[in-house]
């Protein structure tokens, strides 16, 4: 039964209320959230203003009128249009740092994001790294974890989308990272002649035409460029593997997400000595190579 609102609610009875409600619409999750209580403690903390740190401490809190009318419309849009929750809030959290979003760009999720707060250890040694790139940035997400990450670093952040590097330029002046920051416009490798790097991280399009079709409809409202990859989800990977070793440095680290495409990845790769680390956190589907170990 669903619960109906009382007349004075607090916010943990909000977020019980939208557990539920949420639960009944079967809906998808993925974008930032991996289950309802979750994605119904964002719309409850997102809807009164409150800061996810306060954690628990939030819960006894009653609910003024304003934001028990913010925390039904936004719902109900969440149910309604089976829209990633991050489009309708316009922040996403990825690495600790809270990014804007829309549906010009990916809602940031990758894994990659433990990878860059552990600065890529043991992999290279953070000291030395001066130099990254981001290619596929969309937001910014990973290009500025990875600032964040190497304050003594720079960090090129390039997509070919148009739209998606008007949100990541948003972002970077939000953070305040432009002196370190450089966003580019590039077709993967194109626009970067001569420019090497110690690090070189892409979550670039991974779908496979087959499960683009089977993508439920919260996926379905991010842009097409950012996910499908042709028939076995490996054009864009390809490319980077194609290009890297012309853009690392000597000794130099790449790291892609593949996702579920990693077999259809390791069939057509099977001499390349690919290194799939474990996250503590959940996800899988990345692989590093260090620049020695790049096919020529």
């Amino acid at each position: 039964m669903r619960r109906v609102p009382r007349a004075r609610e607090t916010v943990g009875e909000a977020i019980l209320r939208c557990t539920e409600a949420l639960e009944a619409a079967k809906l998808t999750y993925g974008h930032g959230t991996d289950n309802a209580r979750d994605e119904a403690a964002e719309i409850v903390f997102f809807s009164a203003g409150l800061a996810h740190s306060l954690g628990a401490r939030a819960y006894d809190r009653a609910l003024a009128p304003a934001a028990r009318r913010r925390i039904a419309s936004l719902l109900r849009r969440r149910i309604e249009l089976r829209a990633p929750l991050a489009y309708l809030t316009h922040r996403a959290f990825f690495a600790g740092i809270e990014l804007y979003v829309d549906r010009r760009v990916l809602v940031p999720r990758s894994p990659i994001a433990e990878l860059a707060m552990a600065r890529f250890a043991p992999w290279i040694s953070p000291r030395r790294v001066r130099r990254i790139l981001d290619l596929g940035t969309g937001s910014g997400a990973i290009a500025l974890a990875c600032a964040r990450a190497f304050p003594r670093a720079t960090v090129d952040a390039v997509d070919i989308s148009a739209g998606a590097l008007a949100v990541c330029r948003r972002n970077v002046r939000r953070l305040r990272l432009g002196a370190r920051v450089e966003v580019l416009r590039s077709d993967h490798f194109s626009a970067l002649r001569g420019r090497r790097y110690d690090i070189i991280v892409s979550n670039p399009p991974y779908v496979g035409r087959a499960e683009m079709r089977r993508l439920p409809a919260e996926y379905r409202h991010e842009p097409k460029l950012g996910l499908e990859a042709g028939a076995d989800g490996l054009d864009s990977v390809r490319q980077i593997l194609a290009g890297a070793r012309a853009h690392l440095a000597a000794h130099g680290l790449l790291v892609v997400e593949v996702g579920n495409s990693e077999r259809a990845l390791l069939r057509a790769y099977p001499r390349t000595r690919f290194v799939w680390p474990e996250f503590s956190i959940g996800g899988g589907g990345v692989f590093l190579l260090r620049e020695q170990d790049l096919e020529s």
